[in-house]
C-alpha cells in the first residue's frame, strides 16, 4: 500500500469535510419527521460511493429505507470483500446535554484526542467509520492499489433493527456474493491499544405494557384502594433480579455459554483500570452479577436493562393522579447459545406470571438478535491482525464486546459469511449519548489501516 500516508496527508482536509456534509443531514430512522433525511442520506452515499470509484452504484429499495450498494469488480476470479456499514444514527435526545448541536458537526480537542474529535450524532456510530471504507477504497483505486473486487452494503436502519434486511437479503443473495464481510461499527481499547472485536452479544428487546383502572384516577379520592400501574410496574422489574444482580427469569441461563478459565485468564490480560473506568463516568462504585469481573459483565454475561420507563404526570407542576398504566422498554443483551425469540417468549410468560392479579400485563416484542463470536484462528482475522500491525506496530488485542450488531449472525444464515470487525473508534466517543464523537486520528488510522487488509486478506486467500 505505498502512498497510502502521502495520500491521506494530501486529503486529509477533504475526507473531513465530506463526513461534516453527511454528519450535517439528521437520519434518525426511528423517527418518522426525519423520513426525507433518511433518504437524502442515501443518496449521498451513493455520490461518494460513485466518486470513490464504484462502478455500479444503485439505491436499492426495501420494505423500509433503502439499502445502498456498489461494487467495483476487477477480476471474477479473486476475492470479494464486502463492506457493511449503515447510514441512519440514534436520535440525538436529550438535546439539552449537547454542548453543540447535534446535527452541526465541529472539531473540538479533547484530553483522549488532543488532535481533534468531530462531535456530531453518527459521528462515530457508523457514519464516520462506514466513511472510512469509502475513502480507503477511493485511495486503492486512484492509485492502482486494489488487490480485490469490493462490494458496499450501506443500509439505513440498524439503529431500529433492520427488520427490511433479512426479507432484502434473501431476495438478493447472488447480488452481494462474497468471500468475507468487513464491519466497522465496533470500537478498540484505546489509540495505544489496538483490538479486533471477536464477539458481539445479542439482543431481545420488549415493551411491556401494565394496566390497572379503566382511566387516570384522583390520587386522593382513590389512591391505596386501587392499583397503582407505576408502583406495579417498578415491584415487578426490580424482581428481575436478586441480590447478587443475577436475572430471575426461570431457564434465562440455560443455555449460556460457559467460558473456560482460560479464556478467561486471556481475557484479563487487556488492559482494564477499574478506577479509571469509574472516573470516567463519574460513579462511585460498579455494579453487576456475582462472580464476574466489571469487563466480563459487560462481555461474556448476558444482561437485562430498563432503557426507558414513562407513566402517569411528567410535565411541570403537580397532578395528583393516579395512572391508569404504565409502560417499560427492556432489553436483554444475550450471549452465546441464547436464542433471542426464545429469550422474549421466556420474559414475556414470567413477566406476566410475576403481575398481582388487580393489574392486566401485555408484553410487545420488538427487535433483536442473535449473538456472534468470530475465530482467531481465521484467514479474515489473520489479515486483520496483520493490517493493524503493519499501521499501530502492534498485535492487535481480540476482545469480545458488549454491543449487538444483529445483522452478523444474519449475514453467516443467509450468505454464508464471515464477519470481521475493525473498529477504530473508543469507549469513550459517546456513541447513543449526547456530545456523540469520532477522533480525527481515528478515522484517519481506519483510512490508512483498511487498506492493508485487502492486501493482506487477498494474499493468504490466494495461498491457502
Amino acid at each position: 500500500m505505498e502512498q497510502i500516508n502521502e495520500y491521506i496527508a494530501a486529503n486529509k482536509e477533504r475526507f473531513i469535510n465530506e463526513l461534516i456534509e453527511l454528519l450535517k443531514i439528521p437520519s434518525i430512522s426511528a423517527d418518522t419527521a426525519f423520513s426525507e433525511d433518511v433518504l437524502e442520506t442515501a443518496k449521498l452515499v451513493k455520490k461518494y460511493l460513485e466518486d470513490a470509484g464504484c462502478d455500479n452504484a444503485e439505491i436499492c429499495e426495501t420494505k423500509g429505507y433503502p439499502v445502498v450498494f456498489g461494487e467495483k469488480i476487477i477480476d471474477s476470479n479473486l476475492p470479494t470483500i464486502l463492506v457493511y456499514g449503515h447510514y441512519d444514527v440514534q436520535p440525538p435526545d436529550p438535546l439539552e446535554l449537547w454542548t453543540s448541536p447535534p446535527f452541526e458537526p465541529v472539531i473540538k480537542e479533547t484530553e483522549i484526542h488532543p488532535d481533534g474529535a468531530i462531535f456530531a450524532r453518527g459521528a462515530c456510530d457508523d457514519k464516520g467509520q462506514m466513511f472510512m471504507h469509502v475513502k480507503a477504497m477511493e485511495f486503492m483505486v486512484k492509485n492502482n492499489q486494489l488487490p480485490c473486487n469490493v462490494k458496499f452494503m450501506i443500509e439505513g436502519e440498524e439503529e431500529v433493527g433492520s427488520d427490511s434486511l433479512a426479507e432484502f437479503l434473501e431476495s438478493n443473495k447472488e447480488k452481494f456474493t462474497n468471500d468475507i464481510i468487513l464491519i466497522s461499527d465496533t470500537g478498540m481499547i484505546a489509540n495505544d491499544v489496538p483490538s479486533i472485536t471477536t464477539g458481539l452479544r445479542g439482543l431481545s428487546y420488549v415493551e411491556v405494557e401494565v394496566t390497572g383502572p379503566n382511566r387516570d384516577l384522583h390520587s386522593g379520592i382513590y389512591g391505596g384502594a386501587v392499583p397503582n400501574p407505576i408502583n406495579v410496574l417498578n415491584k415487578m422489574i426490580a424482581s428481575l433480579h436478586d441480590e447478587n444482580n443475577h436475572i430471575t427469569i426461570p431457564g434465562f441461563y440455560d443455555k449460556v455459554e460457559k467460558v473456560s478459565d482460560a479464556e478467561r485468564a486471556e481475557m484479563a490480560k487487556a488492559p482494564f483500570n477499574l478506577d479509571n473506568y469509574k472516573k470516567a463516568l463519574d460513579i462511585d462504585d460498579v455494579q453487576g452479577e456475582k462472580g464476574f469481573t466489571t469487563s466480563e459483565r459487560y462481555s461474556i454475561r448476558p444482561t437485562l436493562d430498563v432503557n426507558g420507563i414513562w407513566g402517569g404526570y411528567t410535565g411541570e407542576g403537580a397532578k395528583t393522579v393516579i395512572a391508569s398504566k404504565a409502560y417499560a422498554k427492556i432489553s436483554m443483551r444475550l450471549v452465546p447459545n441464547q436464542d433471542p425469540d426464545e429469550i422474549t417468549e421466556l420474559f414475556a410468560k414470567h413477566f406476566k406470571s410475576i403481575a398481582p392479579k388487580s393489574v392486566k400485563v401485555k408484553v410487545t416484542p420488538h427487535h433483536g438478535g442473535l449473538p456472534y463470536v468470530t475465530k482467531t484462528d481465521s484467514i479474515g482475522y489473520k489479515a486483520a491482525a496483520k493490517a493493524y500491525e503493519t499501521t499501530f506496530g502492534k498485535t492487535p488485542v481480540p476482545e469480545r464486546t458488549g454491543g449487538s450488531i444483529p445483522i452478523v449472525a444474519l449475514f453467516e444464515q443467509v450468505l454464508g459469511s464471515k464477519t470481521i470487525l475493525m473498529g477504530f473508534g473508543l469507549d469513550s466517543d459517546a456513541i447513543h449519548s449526547p456530545n456523540e464523537h469520532f477522533g480525527v486520528w481515528n478515522y484517519l488510522k481506519g483510512i490508512e489501516t483498511i487498506p492493508y487488509f485487502y492486501k493482506y486478506f487477498t494474499e493468504l486467500e490466494s495461498n491457502k
